[in-house]
């Protein structure tokens, strides 16, 4: 005999909205995984059954429960062109994440997870920078990825300000461009040790500033273009910086950020992306996702020796923001 949770599965492949709002009153578990490891809000979201999708969501089905294959319901509707099961999804996503913050935001060891980072031996060769769990901070694949993040961020010259060193790549890229003056956040001991080594405190436009960006802020000034990119910080740390620019970026300056944010699912890429450029709106920033193909950049030989691949789209979307007052 089939259980509610199976019977609730079948009436979401059968777009039966009132036998599932039957079941779901007495009691049958929304959050229920069949014998393909599939809820009834993935089989309702694969066949487009949109009426059910949305009543589904409103008894609380879980929109980022993953099947065995990584995907979710969102990703069922993206794969098979039902926009509209799509759109419910993703809406019901960003305000989850308004609310909730489910994905990104982490439980911080001791309150601090950056700070395990930064206490952390890493480790550099030609194509990477890793940590002492093999996890990577920077890898060379990134290269086109930061040049065009310089571009954006110096096409209005004047001064720029980077968070973040990591291999250097968007710094070198920045300095190809000759801005006025180019100040640089990096608060690793052994990545700032290197900085020195290799010269960087000893070119003309440069300014250091070894810290944490949290503990910094007093010695920055406003810029024309600002690059964020933190290893070990969460969603939270970017909200929170972002915070700060309207007295960190001068009018009409560029802001972008390295895009990472839920890089190993599709869909849950796609609520980020917009929950920021929500965000950023709310604070007076419009946002422009440039799509930039990087799967020919990715094979598997990239990940070699690495224990956690951090990017698993085709496409990278790159973030240039500015004021909407300037962009209009």
């Amino acid at each position: 005999m089939e259980t509610e949770g199976e019977q609730l599965c079948e009436a979401a492949r059968n777009g039966d909205v009132a036998k599932a709002k039957a079941l779901i009153e007495s009691g049958a578990d929304v959050s229920f995984f069949d014998s393909d490891g599939l809820t009834p809000l993935m089989h309702a979201a694969k066949l487009g059954h949109t009426d059910l999708v949305k009543a589904l969501l409103e008894a609380g089905a879980p929109w980022n429960a993953l099947s065995p294959s990584n995907q979710s319901a969102g990703d069922f509707a993206m794969g098979s062109g039902h926009q509209e099961a799509y759109e419910a999804l993703l809406n019901a996503g960003i305000q989850a994440e308004l609310i909730l913050g489910s994905i990104a935001r982490k439980t911080k060891k001791n309150g601090d997870f950056e700070g395990d980072y930064l206490e952390d031996r890493v480790t550099f060769s030609e194509d990477k920078l890793m940590d002492s769990d093999s996890k990577a901070v920077m890898m060379a694949w990134e290269k086109p990825l930061m040049e065009a993040h310089a571009k954006a961020v110096c096409s209005g010259g004047g001064n720029v300000l980077n968070v973040g060193f990591g291999m250097g790549l968007v710094d070198t890229a920045i300095q190809q461009y000759g801005p006025a003056t180019h100040t640089i956040i990096e608060a690793h001991p052994e990545v700032y040790a290197r900085m020195l080594r290799t010269g960087w405190d000893k070119k003309d436009n440069v300014k250091i500033i070894f810290g944490r960006w949290q503990d910094v802020l007093s010695k920055l000034e406003s810029y024309d273009g600002i690059f964020f990119d933190t290893y070990g910080e969460y969603y939270e740390d970017l909200r929170e910086f972002h915070q700060h620019l309207p007295k960190l970026l001068k009018p009409g300056g560029i802001y972008s950020f390295f895009n990472g944010l839920c890089g190993g699912n599709a869909f849950f890429h796609v609520v980020y992306c917009q929950l920021v450029s929500l965000e950023l709106e709310n604070l007076g920033y419009s946002t422009q996702l440039i799509p930039l193909p990087v799967k020919d950049c990715l094979g598997e030989e990239i990940w070699r020796g690495v224990s956690q691949k951090y990017w698993q789209l085709d496409t990278y979307y790159l973030p240039v923001c500015q004021s909407i007052e300037e962009s209009e």
